[in-house]
């Protein structure tokens, strides 16, 4: 693995392309959990000969340590199908004994002032074969796992502190440039650097969305009494309230707010801050402390209209965001990972260049039906439980206790949300490529 660090003000304002060690065959913009997992998949495909550089803003020794994201408590829900993708990538091994296994999934629909939050529908949270079907993973434990297994890769370079800006491309190749003046030269940039990808904006490509006017909302709290692994999924009419167990007794809160609602818990005291969440879980799991700062963020969809362009390609936010009430948006990631490793593979092994651009449209006829229709379902749960109306919500607690009673169609269920419905890339089932 090689560092290319930004120029100082004593270099060279405008270095050449050589100057940062000439052609790569892919330029992955963003050190994402999407951008380090594409990293590793391809290397690991196709070996030490293809030559990766990824563009970050950070220097990825400092920003893996998890002493650095102390303040980040986000967590992730790594269904089946994106456990395998990590399996097969040879990291799940350094998460496991960090990840906490879901035992069921509770859902409930009530008011917010509702002293009782009765349970609609169970999930038995466990794939057709009896395995988990989801784990809860803290963030910096997932991004600490991506990065150490790339660290002892040759063919990595990492081009950093640097954003990259723009992008060109010709028959021949795509050229990226970053904003201290640089400029990298590659047969394909592959832009994994979120939902404002500087990247899409400079390869034309626009989006469809809109916002929620909500927040999301994210606490990690200790519980006094155990959770056994059980997550639940409280629907709220200010949006849902999500309580997704964690090793050692913890949780992760994600709580969807109204942005008035959210603005006014988030300019409580700690103590106050906790009494509006022990309201919202019911008492359920005793006494609760907090751990570190609640952390929040605006709530929206947005697709990108078309996922690749010549010698470019989206993954990650960068290609979507989705609402988080089914915990699904790296998951999504995932699938974008391992689609797109699997097609430019197929790609190299029959002597195509990294941007054949049937190639890369095959990617993006792969992802683009699954990432909509998945997109339309969250905002569809999402809008139709935060009606808040008594004939609606006994209608839709109706809806869910028949749904409790149909064992097949709760399988049906869950098999598609563990992502191990549909045309699976053979990451997704466990395979190598």
């Amino acid at each position: 693995m090689t560092f290319h660090p930004a120029p100082t003000r004593a270099q060279s304002p405008v270095p050449t392309a050589a100057q940062i060690d000439g052609r790569y065959d892919i330029v992955i913009s963003g050190a994402s959990f999407a951008g380090l997992a594409l990293a590793l998949g391809l290397v690991q495909a196709l070996g030490d000969e293809v030559r990766i550089a990824i563009v970050d803003r950070a220097v990825p020794d400092i920003a893996a340590r998890s002493d650095s994201q102390q303040n980040d408590n986000r967590a992730f829900t790594i269904w089946a199908g994106s456990k395998a993708v990590l399996a097969s990538l040879g990291v799940w091994n350094a998460i496991a004994p960090f990840a906490q296994a879901m035992s069921k999934i509770e859902i409930s629909d009530s008011a917010r002032d509702d002293g009782i939050r009765p349970t609609r529908l169970t999930y038995e949270a466990e794939t057709s074969d009896g395995n988990p079907a989801a784990f809860m993973v803290p963030a910096p434990l997932l991004h600490r796992a991506l990065y150490d297994a790339l660290a002892t890769k040759p063919s990595i370079d990492w081009i950093v502190p640097a954003t990259a800006v723009n992008v060109a491309a010709d028959a021949a190749a795509v050229q990226i440039g970053l904003n201290d003046q640089r400029s990298i030269v590659a047969a394909l940039c592959v832009a994994a650097d979120g939902r404002e990808s500087k990247l899409r904006q400079a390869a034309g490509i626009k989006t469809t969305g809109w916002r929620y006017g909500q927040r999301g909302i994210v606490a990690t709290v200790a519980f006094e009494l155990p959770h056994d692994g059980v997550a639940i999924q409280h629907f709220l009419p200010g949006g849902p309230f999500a309580i997704l167990p964690l090793p050692d007794n913890h949780a992760c809160i994600t709580w969807s707010a109204s942005d008035e609602e959210a603005a006014q818990m988030l300019a409580l005291d700690d103590t106050r801050f906790l009494a509006e969440l022990d309201h919202r879980i019911g008492g359920r799991f005793g006494t609760i402390s907090l751990v570190g700062k609640p952390q929040s963020w605006p709530l929206g969809v947005q697709i990108a209209r078309d996922f690749v362009a010549p010698r470019f390609a989206l993954i990650g936010d960068a290609a979507h965001g989705v609402h988080p009430v089914a915990g699904q948006g790296v998951n999504l990631a995932f699938r974008d990972v391992a689609a797109l490793i699997e097609v430019l593979t197929d790609a190299a092994r029959i002597g195509l260049d990294f941007g054949h651009h049937p190639a890369l449209e095959r990617y993006a006829r792969w992802r683009r039906f699954d990432t909509t229709m998945s997109a339309a379902a969250y905002d569809g749960l999402n809008r139709s439980f935060s009606i808040d109306n008594t004939v609606l919500r006994a209608v839709r607690g109706a809806g869910l206790q028949l749904v409790d009673q149909m064992p097949a169609l709760k399988q049906m269920i869950m098999t598609e949300a563990a992502g191990l419905a549909g045309e699976l890339p053979k990451l997704m089932r466990g395979e190598r490529i």
